[in-house]
């Protein structure tokens, strides 16, 4: 099902033809009313808005960072310099977790929610939701941007039953009570409930889910946590992905899968670059690059040419919902970017190659590090999980992984394999790199 058929299927050659008007507007607006961008920009040597260009020339313009949004709040608080509007024009102001001690604030005007939940409307309705579908949720509606996701559910018209994280049993008393059949989570969270109904006797299967949405971390789309949910609960499972600064659901997956269609348009212009160089990349199949994002009707915090850190592989095979333009496949993000002897190493990387030892392993594995930091030594050790129901692995399997990883992936490591159930679990989100055995 297409929510907004007149934006999902406008032909691309349109679309950025109704994008270069726009951002041309957008960028006098900028000019007009952020003073960060209005020094930022100047100090380019791009005096004004006519001194930018369109759309043709957007790579000229520097790149928008997320510490510059750290730095700006901290000299002008609480919103920076690159609040773009009057502060008693804010509908709602969310924060980031804060994980540099310090959270980053991000203002919405009632025209930045509009635009909100019409994007999730968009993607969730792709990924299978539909109006008078009972969904439960997992994620917390409480400071963070991804509460704003119930607004694009109402959009659609779902029964949304908000539950939050640490409430399993709540969650699970809700499908079973009031007949939910759909769920908005994490997929560490779809693995942690497999588990979670193991561990109490509940058949997954009767629980009646008929699809799930999965988003906030990678791992969606990875065809073996995925075929584990899809056959435990008997649903569909789908992948969406946003970023706070710019957007819930930028990103989600229809029927046709096969990667996450851009659910955006009109509100957000895309580009790809080589994430070293900072150089243009083509919207060609196959091709791996960085996200930028650049707001296109945003009122409160426009961003121009935001650095994502969300590295991608393009896939730009014609989609049979006759939704148009590319989907990708997220691959990793450059904060969890391992450097193994000159050798860049995404976590998420390893999937891949576990996958090749199904079942004798499981989905859950964790990099243990030496050192913190980026540059690791090797043999960079990494922890993984059997299969649920491995208790003798096979003579050599330990060694044949490493091989493997040293092939595939040019990276030396040692593998340590344990028990099915020993990694920690966790109802939101569980993090591939652990550095808490590093001695400070």
């Amino acid at each position: 099902m297409i929510f907004d058929a007149q934006a999902e299927l406008r032909p691309l050659s349109e679309q950025y033809r109704i994008d270069d008007a726009q951002y041309r507007r957008q960028l006098e607006y900028l000019f007009a009313h952020s003073a960060f961008y209005r020094d930022k920009l100047a100090a380019a040597g791009i005096p004004d808005a006519r001194g930018a260009g369109g759309l043709d020339n957007i790579h000229a313009l520097p790149f928008t960072h997320k510490d510059e949004l750290r730095g700006t709040q901290a000299e002008v608080p609480p919103f920076g310099a690159h609040l773009a509007c009057a502060p008693d024009r804010l509908a709602r102001v969310y924060s980031t977790s804060g994980t540099t001690g310090v959270p980053c604030f991000i203002g919405f005007t009632a025209g930045d929610l509009d635009m909100l939940a019409t994007n999730v409307a968009r993607g969730y309705c792709a990924a299978g939701f539909r109006a008078g579908q009972r969904i439960v949720v997992s994620a917390n509606a409480g400071p963070f941007v991804a509460g704003a996701a119930y607004l694009g559910f109402d959009r659609i018209g779902c029964v949304t039953i908000p539950v939050g994280t640490g409430n399993t049993e709540r969650l699970v008393g809700a499908i079973r009570n009031l007949g939910a059949t759909g769920i908005s989570c994490t997929p560490s969270f779809g693995l942690y409930l497999i588990d979670w109904c193991a561990a109490r006797g509940v058949e997954t299967r009767a629980l009646g889910i008929r699809n799930m949405i999965t988003a906030g971390e990678p791992g969606g789309g990875d065809a073996a946590i995925r075929a584990r949910i899809e056959h435990a609960f008997g649903c569909v499972v789908r992948e969406a992905m946003g970023i706070g600064d710019i957007s819930l659901t930028v990103w989600a997956e229809d029927e046709a899968g096969d990667g996450m269609s851009f659910m955006a348009r009109d509100h957000v212009h895309v580009e790809l670059i080589d994430p070293d160089s900072g150089t243009p990349l083509p919207w060609e199949h196959g091709v791996r690059g960085e996200l930028v994002y650049t707001a296109l009707r945003r009122e409160a915090m426009p961003l121009l040419r935001f650095r994502s850190r969300d590295h991608v592989v393009v896939n730009m095979q014609t989609n049979p919902t006759g939704r148009t333009g590319p989907r990708v496949r997220c691959i990793g993000r450059t904060d969890d970017l391992l450097i193994v002897r000159g050798v860049n190493l995404f976590p998420t990387a390893l999937r891949e190659v576990f996958t090749a030892f199904r079942p004798f392993l499981g989905e859950r594995y964790v990099i243990r590090p030496t050192r913190r930091g980026v540059s690791q030594s090797p043999p960079l050790p990494v922890t993984v999980e059997l299969g649920v129901d491995v208790r003798d692995p096979p003579s050599g399997l330990r060694e044949r992984i490493e091989s493997s990883i040293r092939e595939r992936l040019q990276v030396r490591t040692s593998i340590e394999l344990v028990a099915y159930g020993t990694l920690p679990r966790g109802e939101y989100k569980v993090p591939l790199v652990d550095y808490t055995a590093v001695r400070d």
